[in-house]
Formats: structure tokens, C-alpha cells, sequence
């Protein structure tokens, strides 16, 4: 299996627990807990994907900072082995992203961004990195935008996971168009199916909702697919869930799997990943993974 390529960010969290999100007023509130660790989207489908046994190559940025570090030692300090490989580039104002994020027992989370670097334009390396990649996932940032036509141009698939696009937003739009695979929360759209429906006219072979509780819902050249959800304990972590998903969903594809198996896998990789703590699915494997999606249930919708 020749390797993917995740372009995007990685950075260090304090991740703080409530019963729910605050008000908009000023008051007390009292955390139930609190930790500092890694965090960042594509740190999270990098980690989950070289979990899951993929050779996967992280380019990110990071400054120079001791959070540079700290992030670095998360990433490279995985049980994943060798199939993990991080490409840094220097953030021109020599600072680490970082957040603060406040997350509800429910799973609802408010992210307080402290840093955002910003990512010089893209080097050679990265360049032959996208286009030589079996997959480019390009995340939502600026340091992806450039590398959305080079894949293209490549015939490299892209993968965007656009997180709670409201199909409105500028933002968005260039990876919503760009996408081969699309991945998005139904969080703020008016109408999911509409929004799926014209990934997939626009041309994307497969555009995904995920609704949380209510599994996804999924679009494709043949019609809908309708996902359930997995039991794999209960709620300890929901970040990250997302880029679990399309993790799941990646490795299964790259596999040869059917779309209702890919789908299904999807659903239990992101299951196992909110049942334990922290980003990158610390506890996913192969196999489980396996185990747990023969519970989804994956239904053609006509």
C-alpha cells in the first residue's frame, strides 16, 4: 500500500471538561477536568490512519516553540511504528497552533484558537509528496489550498473533510469542489441532502454528513446510503470524531472494501475513537475496527 498524504494542522490543546458549554454572559462555571495534549485534524487522521496500518506522511507546520516539541513527541510516540512519517515546515511567525477547547459532557465543543501560524507557501518536498501520494487528504487550511490543483493535476485523489461547512461560507468552497471524497457535519447545513446531492453533480464520488447520534448519511453516483451507529463504550472523547471517520472510511477504501463495508468501518473507527481519550484513536485496530462495524447497519436508500 503505497502511502497518503494528510496536509494540514497539528497542534497542542488544553482541553477543558463541562457539564455544558457556557452562556453568553459573564458567570463561574466549574470544569470537571482538564488536560493538555495533541490535538489538530490532521493529527488526528494521521495518527488514526498509521493505527489502522497505513503508511501515511504528515505535512504540518510548527514554530519553534516548546509546544513545537511537545506536539512532535505526541506524533512520533505512537504505537503506529514506522508507518507514521511527520513533515514539518516553519510557520513564518515561529509559533505552534494551539487551543483552548471546551467540551460538554454531551460531546458539543466551543474552540478557542490562542495560536494560528501561518504556513509558507509549499516546497518542493511537499509538492513531490501529493503527487507521487496513492490519496491526498488536504484538510481545511490555507497550507491546502495550493495543494488542491497539484493533486488534481497529479490524478492523485483528494479527500476533504470540511468539518460544519455551512455551504455558504467562502472558506470552504474550493475544497468543497475539489473533492473526490467529501466529508462534512450536518451541524449547520439547512438542507444535508441537497448539500450532498451537489458534491456529488460537482463531482465527487462519495460525499458524507455525519449527524452524531443519528450515524451519517452519505451520497454516491448510484444514490444514498443511509449509517448507523456503533457501540463501543460510552462517551469518553468526542474530538475527533470526524477524523476518525475518515480515517475508517480511507483505510477500508484503500482495502477494496464494498461502499456499505467502507461505510461501516467508518462508522465503527469514529465509534472506538469517542470511547477513549484523547485524538488518533489510541485503542483502533485493524481488527477491531472489523469487529465493530459487523453491529453498523448500512442501508441502501432508495
Amino acid at each position: 500500500m503505497t502511502h497518503v498524504v494528510v496536509n494540514g494542522p497539528a497542534s497542542w490543546n488544553t482541553v477543558v471538561r463541562l457539564a455544558e458549554l457556557p452562556e453568553p454572559y459573564p458567570h463561574m462555571v466549574l470544569a470537571s477536568g482538564h488536560h493538555d495534549g495533541l490535538g489538530g485534524t490532521s493529527a488526528g487522521k494521521s495518527v488514526t490512519l498509521a493505527a489502522l496500518g497505513v503508511p501515511t506522511t504528515l505535512v504540518t507546520t510548527t514554530g519553534d516553540d516548546a509546544f513545537a516539541s511537545l506536539v512532535l513527541q505526541a506524533l512520533r510516540s505512537g504505537r503506529h511504528g514506522d508507518r507514521l512519517r511527520v513533515v514539518t515546515r516553519p510557520a513564518r511567525d515561529g509559533r505552534t497552533e494551539r487551543h483552548v477547547n471546551l467540551v460538554s459532557d454531551e460531546g458539543d465543543r466551543l474552540s478557542v484558537y490562542l495560536e494560528l501560524p501561518t504556513a509558507p507557501p509549499p516546497d518542493d518536498e511537499t509538492l513531490d509528496l501529493v503527487r507521487t501520494a496513492r490519496t491526498a487528504v488536504l484538510d481545511l487550511a490555507d497550507s491546502s489550498r495550493p495543494l488542491l490543483a497539484v493533486a488534481r493535476a497529479a490524478g492523485v485523489p483528494v479527500w476533504c473533510d470540511v468539518h460544519d461547512d455551512d455551504g455558504v461560507s467562502d472558506y470552504a468552497r474550493a475544497f468543497v469542489a475539489a473533492a473526490d471524497v467529501l466529508l462534512v457535519s450536518d451541524a449547520r447545513l439547512t438542507d444535508p441532502g441537497a448539500y450532498l446531492s451537489a458534491a456529488v453533480a460537482g463531482g465527487a464520488t462519495l460525499a458524507v454528513a455525519t449527524r452524531g447520534e443519528r450515524g451519517a448519511i452519505a451520497r454516491d453516483g448510484d444514490g444514498w446510503w443511509e449509517v448507523g451507529v456503533a457501540d463501543a463504550g460510552p462517551l469518553r472523547d468526542a474530538e475527533g470524531a470526524g477524523d476518525a471517520f475518515l480515517a475508517g472510511l480511507l483505510h477500508a477504501t484503500l482495502a477494496g472494501a464494498p461502499r456499505a463495508q467502507a461505510l461501516a468501518r467508518a462508522a465503527a473507527t469514529a465509534a472506538i475513537a469517542v470511547a477513549s481519550p484523547g485524538i488518533g484513536a489510541p485503542h483502533v485496530a485493524a481488527a477491531a475496527v472489523e469487529r465493530l462495524a459487523a453491529q453498523v447497519r448500512v442501508t441502501r436508500v432508495e
